[in-house]
């Protein structure tokens, strides 16, 4: 992701939120609540890496790294990943091969593990699951998952 693109991440971390069938989406400005905004806020530091999916020249998807103390924390030295596809391209395949992309950079960068943050009722739970990802602590509604570089 170039720094002129960092806008669209306010786009796609609202599209991070997982919303249960039947449920209402929640209005735009919750990705200003401080427990969400400290994904994006301030994006392009040192560890900050970000890729994107594209359909001729549109930006669909996007992935994002940053050493941060959000809900999937679990060390100074681990990157938490938010990932994000808009709803016309989910169940295609395209956040697969975002997710490998992106966990051949972290190793690339150095990282021996990445961490994230997930519902339990959230069907990408799978698609984390089959890429290696696995539950390091949980509660009733959610898992928070490393995975090993």
């Amino acid at each position: 992701m170039k720094p002129e693109e960092y806008p669209l991440l306010s786009d796609f971390l609202y599209e991070a939120i997982f919303i249960p069938v039947g449920m209402q989406k929640p209005n735009r400005t919750i990705i200003h609540q401080p427990e969400l905004a400290l994904y994006i806020e301030d994006f392009g530091q040192a560890d900050d890496i970000c890729l994107i999916a594209e359909i001729q020249g549109k930006a669909i998807g996007a992935i994002w790294s940053r050493i941060m103390n959000d809900y999937g924390h679990v060390g100074e030295d681990t990157p938490s990943l938010a990932i994000a596809l808009f709803e016309e391209y989910r169940n295609q395949g395209i956040g697969t091969v975002l997710m490998k992309a992106m966990l051949q950079k972290l190793k690339e960068a150095g990282y021996r593990q990445v961490s994230l943050s997930v519902q339990k009722a959230n069907y990408a739970m799978h698609m984390y699951e089959k890429a290696g990802f696995r539950t390091m602590r949980e509660n009733p509604e959610e898992c928070v998952m490393v995975r090993e570089l």
